[in-house]
């Protein structure tokens, strides 16, 4: 399996996965997807999704702009990504002692 199938079966999880959370937070009652705690998952998901569309290298125009629509979607939504570690090299001290719990 290339790239763009991958890419394409990652996008489809993506959409079923909204569409789950949408009927979730129906059956809790009607809350509002923003206060649905899995939309930090979603996020997570959709940073992902960006980035890999981001590095595909394909001619299929129509891949391209599905790619486009995900990191346009993700600059909307990337204040709710889980924030990536920053790696040992570059911490300070107090960072290290702080992430290896000293």
């Amino acid at each position: 399996m290339n790239n763009v199938n991958k890419f394409i079966q990652l996008a489809n999880f993506y959409n079923q996965m909204l569409a789950v959370m949408a009927a979730i937070c129906v059956q809790k009652g009607g809350i509002p997807i923003e206060q649905y705690v899995g939309r930090f998952f979603a996020a997570d998901v959709l940073e992902f999704l960006a980035e890999y569309g981001a590095k595909l290298q394909t001619d299929d125009e129509s891949v391209q702009r599905v790619a486009a629509l995900f990191r346009a979607e993700y600059e909307k939504a990337k204040d709710l990504t889980t924030p990536s570690q920053k790696p040992i090299f570059e911490m300070t001290l107090e960072e290290f002692e702080k992430v290896m719990n000293i």
